[in-house]
């Protein structure tokens, strides 16, 4: 499958999570994270874009990134219960995750 993205200048606010997936299973988290964003997707005002990325030397390690309208539309998301329990099936894949939200210092 092979798709173009491009950024959007309405993305200035991100979400993004460094996932470390256990041993065997990065396509179960796969799964689960595509379900969760869907979800993000369908359910939540201010979400644009989404993308999960693959390390090519480690392919248990992955980089998340979702990009939100403004802040308090990221709050938001954070603080439905669904979120909680896709956020967990997530995590529960995995032996780290760090997590954050950020904002679009300067684009080039």
């Amino acid at each position: 499958m092979s798709e173009v993205f491009t950024m959007t200048e309405q993305s200035k606010y991100f979400a993004s999570g460094n996932w470390r997936v256990s041993d065997g299973k990065a396509e179960e988290f796969v799964d689960r994270w595509t379900r969760f964003l869907t979800w993000t997707k369908q359910a939540n005002d201010g979400f644009v874009s989404a993308r999960l990325i693959r390390d090519l030397q480690d392919p248990d390690h992955f980089v998340s990134f979702a990009s939100w309208q403004d802040p308090a539309s990221m709050k938001a998301w954070k603080d439905k219960p669904e979120f909680a329990e896709h956020f967990g099936g997530c995590r529960a894949l995995c032996s780290d995750m760090q997590g954050g939200g950020y904002e679009l210092v300067r684009a080039i």
